[in-house]
């Protein structure tokens, strides 16, 4: 099976630990794991500080499966709201060159953010009501659209010290939930 991972950072598999953009090992970043769990070919199209693209998406035709998940920098990078974000993404799948059910649409888990890191005054309260309700849309997108659908937001992934990476431990976690969706 050929899967496409189209993601940001967390798919990426970026170690903020690192100054420069590095990465975790291989076998601790949860798109290689779940490629050595299930033995399909994938493909990690993550990308540092990606935000949910402005064009509709074209996606190779052969490939059996898109596991996307965006969304954490267009709310905590450029300020967006939960709904312009799921806006955004229902733009972005309008025009899908693939079948419902060959996408795999996930809402990212919420952040944590120290007050240090924003001017704005958006207590914890707020980031994780704006990722829920993020996650109440990109359900309802998924199930109007025919792909499947997943919240990661329920999977107590473990996060680094600066409250948005995964920790290694939240890679591992983060492959075998999605395992374990994928398999039902």
């Amino acid at each position: 099976m050929n899967v496409l991972c189209f993601g940001d950072s967390n798919t990426y598999g970026y170690d903020p630990r690192s100054l420069l953009g590095g990465r975790y090992p291989k076998e601790s970043r949860w798109v290689d794991i779940l490629a050595q769990k299930t033995g399909w070919e994938i493909i990690n199209q993550g990308e540092n500080g990606r935000c949910i693209p402005d064009a509709p998406c074209s996606f190779p035709m052969h490939t059996d499966l898109v596991i996307l998940m965006l969304g954490t920098n267009d709310l905590i990078k450029t300020g967006g709201s939960p709904d312009k974000a799921a806006w955004k993404m229902e733009r972005f799948l309008s025009r899908p060159t693939l079948s419902g059910h060959q996408i795999m649409l996930i809402a990212p888990p919420p952040v944590v953010i120290y007050d240090e890191w924003t001017e704005e005054p958006c207590g914890p309260d707020k980031i994780i009501d704006d990722f829920a309700v993020l996650a109440a849309h990109y359900q309802a997108l998924a199930k109007q659209r025919g792909f499947r659908f997943a919240d990661a937001g329920k999977w107590q992934v473990e996060l680094a010290f600066d409250g948005v990476h995964f920790t290694e431990q939240g890679h591992r976690t983060f492959a075998e939930k999605l395992y374990g969706e994928l398999t039902r």
